[in-house]
Order: C-alpha cells, then structure tokens, then sequence
C-alpha cells in the first residue's frame, strides 16, 4: 500500500466516532478515560464486551458484531491503515455494537478495568516462532497476565491460527497450568465445521484453507488465576 493511500485512511479514520486512537504518551503509564467505562460512556449499553486482539482489518469484529448484536465488539490493532477497513465496513453497515482501538497489546492494561470484558478472540497472530521472539506471542503466559487483570473469571479466549506450533505451544501453557479447556481441536473445520468459531471467515483464512492448511482452535477459560507459568526453554521454539 502506498503511502499516499495510508494517510487517507488514516485521516478516514479519524473521522469515524467510534475509532479510538489514543497518543503513547496518553497510556503510557496510566489509564485511559474509558477504561471501565466502555458500556457506559462509549457503547451506550451494559452488553457483554468482547474483544479481537490483533484484529487486522477487523473482520472477525465485524463478523461477530453482525452475528451477535446483543454484545459489544471491540478490535484492537496498532495498525491503523488496516484497521480501516472494518471500521468503514461497521459504519457504512450502522452496525452499533463495533468499535476499534488503535494502540499497542502491551498498553492493554490502560484500557480495562476487572471484570470489565467477557470474551477474547486471538485470530491468526504472528507465531513468534524462535525462543528469543516467544515473549511476543498473544498467548504467552506475560499477556495472559495482562488479560487476567479485566477477563471475567468465566471469561473466554479463544484461539484460532494456521500454524499448528502455536497451537500445540498454546496447549501446553493450558495444560501446564491448570487451565480449563473446554474445545481443541488441530482440523476445526474437518471437525467441527458447523460451530462458532468455524461461522466467519478472514480473507486470509480463506487463503490458507485453499492451500490445503488446516486451521486450528482452542477455546479456554483463566478461571481467575493471576499469574502463569511459561514452558521450559527447551520448549520455547516452535518447530
């Protein structure tokens, strides 16, 4: 995308009411305006909040609103020229469930407040896939930490990727802490073709499945736990 195109979005974007771009200054070190105000000062309801880290050009926030209106979406993404895509779509829709968080995943923390969100949806992050990038994946045990702080003890994440490593890596955090998993499966749509993580479709998604990959899901519960343990070193790496 050229440049050109970029700044267009991005002052699109500005425009848009129900995008929200905070400076690094804003939340570096302290909390938004809304963090615990979501429903009330920036949804306008007390409807469940769900969120899509790593949301892309949020199609899967998008996806869920239109399937769900009676829960808030909310897609979180650093990248704002792609993040504009979902937003148009939601506007020129007048979907009012939807919004977007333009920040950081580490700054994750600024924004919510206990108990304030009920679902987490983590679709096709970046594997991370060396030992020395582990730290970075969304589902490392120092990010489950983060979403400990607002996930409601019955909370969901759900986890869904082409990359099988990350998807056994995540299974293994899982199990070596005692968390409660309530589906995995290493083939969803070979086996689970009709349920709700199969219902919505990214482009990408739509990619890798016509090039024969299998997609993976993980669905799991914190259970109110606080602190995680990571694997071994000699596990870090995916293969």
């Amino acid at each position: 995308m050229g440049r050109k195109n970029k700044l267009a979005r991005w002052a699109e974007l500005e425009t848009i009411d129900f995008v929200v771009q905070p400076a690094f200054e804003e939340v570096f070190g302290r909390d938004h305006p809304l963090k615990g105000r979501w429903g009330a000062d920036f949804f306008g309801n007390d409807h469940p909040l769900v969120l899509e880290l790593g949301c892309g050009k949020g199609e899967y926030t998008v996806g869920l609103a239109r399937r769900h209106p009676e829960r808030n979406f909310l897609g979180v993404d650093i990248k704002g020229a792609r993040m504009w895509r979902g937003a148009v779509t939601a506007r020129d829709e007048g979907l009012r469930n939807v919004g977007f968080l333009r920040t950081r995943i580490e700054l994750i923390n600024a924004f919510f407040t206990v108990n304030e969100v009920s679902e987490i949806w983590i679709t096709f992050p970046d594997p991370q896939p060396t030992k020395r990038r582990a730290r970075k994946r969304l589902i490392h045990p120092r990010f489950l930490e983060r979403y400990a702080r607002f996930l409601r003890p019955e909370g969901i994440i759900h986890l869904k990727t082409d990359n099988r490593a990350l998807y056994e890596y995540a299974c293994k955090v899982a199990e070596l802490n005692g968390l409660p998993v309530e589906e995995k499966t290493a083939d969803l749509y070979g086996e689970r073709p009709h349920g709700e993580a199969a219902a919505i479709q990214t482009f990408y998604e739509q990619q890798f499945l016509e090039e024969g990959k299998k997609i993976c899901y993980l669905r799991f519960r914190l259970e109110g736990r606080q602190h995680f343990e990571d694997l071994p070193d000699d596990e870090q790496a995916l293969l």
